[in-house]
């Protein structure tokens, strides 16, 4: 037999020395000898050379590498259900890791255990593609190097050479706290990597919304980032509190999920950009999101029945981000619908479509003189009893050919803020009138 097998042997059939009759006193000297070196392993690790080297234990240790290995995939596959389940190439990974694993730990006993440990567990880790990180999660690797070192340990008896058992099982414990910490670097570095990668695909997503690409190359772009296209969608828009773009989006996405809303974002310039999907209420979904955005107005877009038609409710809320500063007390978060007026004097023509379109137009298409008792309501200043007297009519009737207007436009004269929206409908519609024939069809 080899001497693996035989230092083996030895180590399990070793029983107490008896004193032999006829022992002389160079024996005799034998006892005290055995007792002293138990006690100097009892006080801490033992070497067995002038260079603190295990020697003997690292040929053991060499020699049984494939053993390990074997053994603590064996283990893995009796003790954690989901790794009987990987396909059998990512099982013949964690193979290729844990033979790797033994490897390095010999080289980390060679070598002074304060100088280049973390290189050496690292490469534990090089054995297996990236594409390993992906598939099998921090804890599952936590659990399998648990596994690995659990094994290692109950075959320490029999790896370390007499006397060196108890230096070893330090040296193991020491080691799988620096794979452990190789693990999480791996993780890291690759969250790291896959958080950059989304991060610019969502900027590009983004871009593509504001240039108005083509639905198919927001559909390709959206479903790399494993897009579900909740209705309805919108498109939020402020300004950036600055840093790092990874960090400013995990600040949103943290509080998307909180709130069951699937996000996408882009930081474009000094602008967060972002585009929720399943929001029943844009405005107020967005604005649990408010903590993601910096200081200043935050302008939330029209909603659309999917992530094509989302150009529409980008447009609507960067130029009502453009126009915000004109409205310095507007709610935070605000409806681009809201800032209808400062979209159009801004110079949006969208905004100034619908005004036209909706407010005037609707006016015009209702008729019963709205228009008529519209005017004279502002000459009046809003006073009812002198737009009335100016009309011939009671205020009575007054009252109620606002309530029309109010259910016509969606504004009502009696609130300033819609009123000045009405102002400048009026004047828009006018201006726009010999030239655009005001129809339901006209954009």
């Amino acid at each position: 037999m080899g001497a693996q097998s035989a230092t083996t042997s030895a180590i399990r059939t070793t029983k107490p020395a008896r004193a032999a009759s006829g022992t002389t006193s160079g024996g005799r000297a034998i006892i005290p000898a055995i007792v002293a070196r138990r006690r100097t392993c009892d006080a801490g690790p033992v070497a067995t050379s002038e260079d603190g080297e295990l020697k003997a234990t690292l040929r053991r240790i060499e020699r049984s590498a494939g053993a390990l290995a074997t053994a603590s995939v064996s283990r893995m596959d009796e003790t954690l259900p989901w790794f009987r389940e990987l396909p059998a190439d990512q099982r013949a990974w964690v193979m290729l890791v844990a033979q790797a694993g033994v490897r390095s730990l010999v080289e980390w006993l060679r070598r002074d255990t304060q100088v280049g440990s973390q290189d050496i567990s690292d490469e534990i880790f090089e054995a297996a593609p990236r594409a390993l990180a992906r598939s099998i999660s921090l804890q599952q690797t936590v659990a399998l190097i648990k596994v690995t070192i659990d094994v290692a340990e109950e075959q320490v008896p029999h790896l370390a050479a007499p006397g060196e058992e108890r230096a070893l099982r330090e040296a193991v414990l020491k080691f799988s706290r620096e794979v452990a910490f190789s693990a999480a670097r791996v993780y890291a570095r690759a969250a790291e990597s896959r958080g950059a990668w989304d991060a610019r695909l969502q900027a590009l997503l983004v871009d593509a919304l504001l240039r108005g690409d083509s639905s198919d190359v927001l559909a390709s772009r959206a479903a790399a980032l494993g897009w579900a296209d909740a209705p309805p969608v919108a498109v939020a828009v402020g300004r950036s509190p600055g840093g790092e773009v990874a960090a400013v989006l995990h600040t949103v996405y943290r509080a998307a999920r909180r709130i069951g809303v699937e996000i996408i974002g882009g930081v474009h310039g000094d602008r967060l950009v972002i585009v929720l999907g399943g929001a029943t209420d844009p405005v107020n979904a967005t604005e649990k999101l408010l903590a993601g955005f910096g200081a200043g107005p935050v302008v939330v877009g029209p909603a659309v029945p999917s992530l094509d038609e989302a150009t529409e409710s980008a447009r609507a809320a960067l130029a009502g981000f453009r126009a915000a500063p004109a409205w310095p007390t507007a709610p935070r978060p605000v409806a681009a619908a809201a800032l209808l007026p400062e979209r159009v004097l801004a110079g949006d023509v969208e905004a100034r479509r619908e005004l036209r379109q909706d407010v005037y137009g609707g006016l015009v298409r209702a008729g019963g003189e709205l228009l008529d008792t519209l005017d004279s309501f502002f000459a009046a200043g809003g006073v009812l009893e002198a737009a009335a007297r100016s009309l011939f009519v009671h205020p009575n009737t007054i009252r109620y050919r606002l309530k029309r207007i109010a259910d016509v436009t969606g504004l009502s004269p009696l609130t300033p803020r819609d009123a000045f929206a009405l102002r400048v409908a009026l004047t828009i519609g006018r201006l726009d009138r010999p030239s655009t024939p005001v129809t339901s069809t006209t954009r």
